[in-house]
């Protein structure tokens, strides 16, 4: 791949343009076709181990909006306006400790690991979930570790949507308890295997956005010589 002085500007400006959009033009769509691109680079994106502990809810239901929209206040934007809506769930500790059947799925029927070197790779798996960063020290450790690696995929989600000009809004103001019960209560989640971790919204802005602040980029890195 060739990488030219166009390629880092388009690069730049994609995150120049993406902010977190809080009111949306209802009457534009995102194509299906575009929107796919933005799923896509979610389900593409890196994980701890490969281990893809996510799942990706894409919220079409009027009436299902309209439930989650008093216990989502940080959504309720997005959720009148933008036109596509993506709930992020994250694997709980049924799904991601080391001897479970889905990590075992994973290793043999996605990743294609011989029976012997996937058992290498659990043992190392338990190894960092014990000691390493003491995952299994509760459940909520083992979800959080999971959220975290839904984050990545959200970033890319953002970023994807972004060159193709397309408006997003990253979401976690909404009460977790509630949002899942309601989602329980429809038969959308099991509450064994999946956890909300976080929402977004996507769509086309309706006003632009104040200049973008952050910190120069000598405050937040430092270069170890």
């Amino acid at each position: 791949m060739t990488v030219t002085t166009d390629t880092r500007k388009q690069i730049l400006d994609a995150f120049q343009f993406r902010h977190a959009t809080k009111q949306f033009d209802s009457s534009k769509t995102v194509s299906d076709e575009d929107f796919a691109v933005i799923l896509e680079a979610g389900r593409l994106s890196p994980s701890s181990y490969g281990f893809e502990p996510w799942k990706f809810l894409v919220l079409e239901s009027q009436e299902l909006k309209e439930k989650l929209w008093p216990v989502a206040w940080g959504a309720q934007n997005s959720l009148k306006g933008a036109n596509r809506f993506v709930i992020v769930l994250a694997r709980k500790k049924a799904d991601t400790l080391y001897s479970s059947d889905y990590i075992t799925r994973i290793m043999t029927e996605v990743q294609g690991i011989p029976t012997e070197y996937a058992e290498q790779k659990r043992a190392s798996f338990e190894a960092f979930q014990k000691k390493d960063f003491d995952l299994l020290e509760s459940d909520r450790a083992l979800f959080d570790w999971a959220s975290k690696q839904t984050y990545i995929a959200l970033g890319n989600m953002l970023t994807a949507a972004a060159l193709l000009g397309i408006d997003s809004c990253p979401i976690e103001g909404f009460n977790k308890a509630a949002v899942e019960e309601i989602l329980v209560n429809e038969g959308i989640l099991d509450p064994e295997h999946f956890g909300v971790s976080v929402m977004a919204g996507f769509g086309y802005r309706a006003v632009e956005p104040y200049p973008k602040t952050r910190q120069s980029l000598q405050e937040v890195v430092q270069y170890l010589k």
